[in-house]
C-alpha cells in the first residue's frame, strides 16, 4: 500500500493511494487515527482495516488534494553520512568501520512537492537524495535478521544540507537542520510493496540533469544493519525517520562545487516509490521571528 497524509477541503488526514485517486479513510474508517504516527501505533489491526478500506473507500482524485509530508511531526528523524562507496570517493574521506549517524531536527520536515529555502547565511545548498524506511512500533534490541517486522515502510527523503554550516560542527547537524530542509515522501509504501529495499534504483536530477544514479544494492550499512545499530543503543519510537545515505553526485563534489540556486528545481526517484520534486526559494524575510 501508499499511504499518504493529505490535506483536502481544509483538513489533513491519512488516506491510502491507489491509482491516480486517494481513499479517503477517515470517510470509510472514522475511528482510525487520522494522523500517520496514530496509524503506525494502532498496530497491525488497525492496518488491517486500512487494508480493506483501501478496496471500497471514498476516493479522491489526487489532483485536487495536498500531499503532506507522510510524517508530519516525526519523533526521531536520523540520517546516515558515508555509505556509498562512490559517494565516500568523491569526499575524499576515510571509508567508515561503523555507520555515521547524525540528527536532522524534525522542523525541518518538508512536503514532498513544496519549496525549501536558500538560507539567508549561506550559498552552499546541496541536494541529497536517499532512501528513508519509518519505523512503525516501538522496539529495542532488534536483531539484524528481524529488522523488517519494524519497518512500517519507505519513502523518499532529500538530506538538503548546507555545507559550510555542515563542515563546523562535528556532528553536521546544523548543516542538516535547516527549516524546509527535509523534504520527504510523497507516501509511505509498505514492505510488501516494496519487496527488497536493498534492490531499487535512485536517481536525482537538477533543472532536468541527472546529477546521482545509484542501487540501494551499494548501501555500506543496509537498512537493517541501521536499525540494529539504532536500536541497540535507544527505543525507536513509531514515526521515527532514517534516511539512508546518499551516493555519489552531490554538489560540493564537483569541480568547482555546484550548489543549488533559487529557481533550482531537485527531482529524486525511487523505484517501487515514485518521486518528490522541490524548488529552491530564496529564504523568506518573515521567518525573522515568528
Amino acid at each position: 500500500m501508499k499511504i499518504a497524509t493529505f490535506t483536502y477541503q481544509g483538513s489533513t488526514r491519512v488516506g491510502v493511494v491507489v491509482d491516480e485517486s486517494i481513499v479517503d479513510l477517515a470517510a470509510k474508517e472514522p475511528e482510525l487515527p487520522r494522523d500517520m504516527i496514530g496509524l503506525l501505533s494502532a498496530g497491525a489491526p488497525a492496518m488491517e482495516r486500512v487494508r480493506r478500506a483501501a478496496s471500497s473507500g471514498t476516493r479522491i482524485a489526487l489532483s485536487e488534494v495536498k500531499l503532506e509530508a507522510p510524517v508530519l511531526n516525526p519523533p526521531i528523524f536520523l540520517a546516515v553520512g558515508l555509505n556509498y562507496a562512490d559517494h565516500i570517493a568523491e569526499t575524499k574521506a576515510k571509508a567508515p568501520d561503523f555507520p555515521v549517524f547524525f540528527n536532522k531536527q524534525i522542523t525541518c520536515v518538508n512536503g514532498p512537492y513544496d519549496p525549501f529555502h536558500l538560507p539567508r547565511v549561506s550559498p552552499a545548498l546541496d541536494y541529497e537524495g536517499e532512501l528513508g524506511f519509518v519505523i512503525g512500533r516501538r522496539c529495542r534490541h532488534v536483531p539484524r535478521d528481524r529488522a523488517h517486522e519494524v519497518i512500517a515502510g519507505y519513502i523518499i527523503v532529500n538530506d538538503v544540507s548546507v555545507r559550510d554550516w555542515q563542515r563546523r560542527s562535528p556532528t553536521h547537524t546544523l548543516g542538516k537542520s535547516f527549516d524546509t530542509h527535509g523534504p520527504i515522501g510523497p507516501w509511505l509504501v509498505t514492505p510488501d510493496e516494496i519487496g527488497d529495499p536493498h534492490a531499487l534504483e535512485l536517481r536525482t536530477f537538477v533543472n532536468g540533469e541527472q546529477r546521482q544514479h545509484s542501487n540501494t544494492r551499494n548501501l555500506v550499512f543496509n537498512c537493517y544493519m541501521q536499525v540494529e545499530t539504532l536500536s541497540t543503543v535507544f527505543t525507536l519510537l513509531p514515526g521515527t525517520i532514517v534516511s539512508t545515505g546518499t551516493p555519489g553526485g552531490v554538489g560540493a563534489a564537483m569541480n568547482p562545487p555546484n550548489f543549488l540556486k533559487a529557481g533550482d528545481v531537485v527531482r529524486i526517484e525511487i523505484d517501487r516509490i515514485g518521486h518528490i520534486e522541490n524548488r529552491v526559494i530564496n529564504e523568506p524575510e518573515d521567518t525573522t521571528l515568528i
